[in-house]
């Protein structure tokens, strides 16, 4: 897959998978009886030329932490040898406090590449310290760095970095030879601020990093028609909805109106507005005809019309999904 797509509304900015619900009990009511079920949404998804799966070494809750890791590792050396080789997979390590010094990571990038089955692609520092322990970033970049340049990884990539603290990483590592490939930051048109100006949009369009759009559907939110009625959910997100959705019925209705005009899932367009900007989507796929759905929306892009309306939406709400607390400016 091409893994620097960075043209403004370029329409080959492919859709990729995020694996956070698969096994997170807290948010996403995870089941291990699901397994099947997730199995046919990844062969699915495969099947359908989607390739880019992320997932994170903290993901699942509890006891289940690493859980995504394992199901997609499991998942992917199912099927045949060359199409597991035509995957990006890309894990997240978390900078936990007691992860420290330059080989604070190695242990859990061990980890990880044995639960993802020997096959990974990429590695991405969690998030940024920068904002309560910035002596512990430069070291574990380092350590991610060293991974590159011994070739036990292809390439690096970070997530939830500001556009100052981006400059100065690629900056430390362009020092060494290594190549930024990838940020990932929560993006959706109910968190619009890294396509705006002076956002990290504009950064990664001029250092060529590619960005990764992640929480695309603000937790589902987006993909649900306006309503009176605040949807039934489970979890925590039951508080989120609560709180958002009397307050965001402009925008679903502008949604709504546009996927109807085009014959198209409104979820769907929620998803193209990412790629108008740049940024390559990664939904949460759980079912076969989610993973249809993602497919699909990636062989149609919105005109600068619709564009321009769903960013005036956007902009004009009063209300958004919560600040990753770890972004660093």
């Amino acid at each position: 897959m091409a893994t620097s797509t960075l043209a403004h509304g370029d329409a080959s900015v492919p859709i990729g998978v995020g694996t956070w619900a698969w096994g997170n009990q807290f948010l996403w009511g995870y089941d291990p009886a699901q397994d099947a079920q997730l199995q046919a949404t990844f062969e699915q998804a495969v099947a359908l030329g989607l390739r880019f799966f992320d997932t994170a070494d903290s993901y699942g809750t509890g006891r289940l932490q690493g859980r995504s890791e394992s199901l997609l590792g499991r998942f992917r050396q199912a099927l045949a040898p060359d199409v597991q080789r035509d995957l990006l997979v890309a894990t997240k390590l978390a900078p936990f406090p007691w992860r420290l010094g330059r080989g604070g990571l190695r242990r859990a990038f061990d980890a990880s590449r044995t639960r993802l089955g020997g096959q990974l692609e990429r590695v991405q520092l969690h998030w940024s310290t920068a904002r309560y322990a910035p002596w512990q970033e430069g070291p574990l970049l380092d350590g991610l760095a060293d991974l590159v340049s011994e070739g036990a990884v292809a390439s690096l990539g970070l997530s939830n970095f500001g556009p100052r603290r981006l400059r100065q990483v690629h900056g430390q590592l362009r020092s060494r030879g290594i190549r930024l490939a990838s940020l990932q930051v929560q993006c959706s048109l109910l968190a619009p601020s890294p396509i705006e100006p002076g956002g990290v949009a504009a950064v990664c369009r001029d250092l060529e990093i590619q960005l990764i759009a992640y929480s695309p559907m603000a937790l589902g939110l987006l993909g649900r028609p306006p309503a009176a009625s605040v949807p039934a959910t489970t979890g925590a997100r039951r508080l989120l909805f609560a709180r958002l959705w009397p307050r965001i019925q402009p925008l679903l209705e502008l949604l709504a109106d546009i996927a109807h005009a085009r014959q198209e899932p409104q979820a769907a367009v929620a998803l193209n507005w990412c790629r108008s900007h740049g940024a390559m989507p990664i939904v949460g796929l759980r079912t076969v005809e989610q993973a249809r759905l993602a497919a699909a929306a990636s062989r149609w892009s919105l005109d600068a019309a619709e564009r321009q309306a769903l960013d005036t939406a956007a902009r004009t709400l009063s209300v958004g999904m919560p600040a990753n607390p770890f972004d660093s400016d």
